[in-house]
């Protein structure tokens, strides 16, 4: 039996099989410092084969066990969701090298990272987001395992790939497209205007005071986060950031931010491509 892959020379393989996305550092992540499999650490590598795709993106291990790809949000039209589970239908059969988190999630489902072992390496979930099929989310998470790919996004983003097709993410200050996009998941940009730090969570706010705009509402953990990377109140006020996550309507549309990597400043992202 093959041993099983080293997470390495899974990222080193996945890496050589996607197209370049030219990956910002990580300052323009958000991730001043921060190190890269931080949100990785305790996962445990294997060797799997891939039987089928549930409708919903699920994986459907040769061992019985049902598994999800970590780092992305499935897609909610029918029309996206069938062309994302297609592309990864046409590798049911063959042997994936994974790393797997200890702890499978609330629903029973293992999570994990996965690459093809024969042939070609290919990145499951980093071939989805290349193709503009997926988009980035931490999910539950409190960091996001492989903040790298935001940048495959990135480039799906700039070529109009799949989801990205005509489809940018929202400007910030149309507080009625995104309150209309109410319980979904998003993808916004606009310019931080003012910085509430509370003791249990802080609001990054979209809008000038007293007129109605987007909010995103940030942790007391992941806040500290932030700010041990450099993003205080003072850093963000006045900049232009993405942010991402799942609409809410409190006193206006609101985004909860659960992970650090979910907010990305885009004056440096914007910098580097100069």
């Amino acid at each position: 039996m093959r041993h099983p892959a080293s997470w390495r020379q899974i990222a080193v393989a996945a890496c050589a099989a996607l197209p370049a996305a030219g990956a910002p550092d990580a300052a323009a992540q958000g991730g001043r410092g921060r190190d890269p499999a931080a949100g990785c650490r305790g996962r445990v590598a294997r060797e799997e084969r891939l039987a089928a795709v549930g409708d919903r993106g699920d994986l459907v291990l040769a061992s019985g066990r049902r598994a999800r790809l970590d780092g992305l949000r499935w897609p909610e039209e029918s029309a996206a969701a069938d062309a994302a589970r297609l592309w990864l239908a046409r590798l049911a059969g063959r042997p994936i090298a994974v790393r797997e988190a200890p702890e499978p999630d609330r629903w029973g489902r293992i999570t994990l990272d996965a690459a093809t072992a024969d042939g070609e390496a290919l990145d499951l979930a980093g071939g989805l987001v290349a193709e503009g099929l997926a988009v980035v989310d931490a999910g539950e998470a409190d960091s996001l395992c492989r903040p790298a790919l935001l940048a495959l996004e990135a480039a799906a983003r700039r070529a109009g790939r799949g989801l990205w097709a005509g489809a940018p993410p929202l400007p910030a200050d149309e507080a009625g497209r995104i309150a209309a996009a109410a319980g979904r998941f998003v993808v916004i940009e606009g310019r931080v205007r003012s910085v509430g730090e509370r003791e249990r969570r802080t609001y990054l706010n979209f809008a000038p005071f007293g007129e109605e705009g987007v909010t995103v509402t940030v942790s007391k953990r992941t806040w500290r986060i932030m700010l041990e990377r450099g993003l205080s109140a003072v850093a963000l006020r006045g900049r232009r950031v993405r942010a991402r996550g799942i609409v809410e309507l409190w006193r206006g549309p609101t985004l909860d931010i659960g992970a650090a990597e979910m907010i990305e400043m885009l004056d440096e992202e914007q910098a580097q491509r100069r």
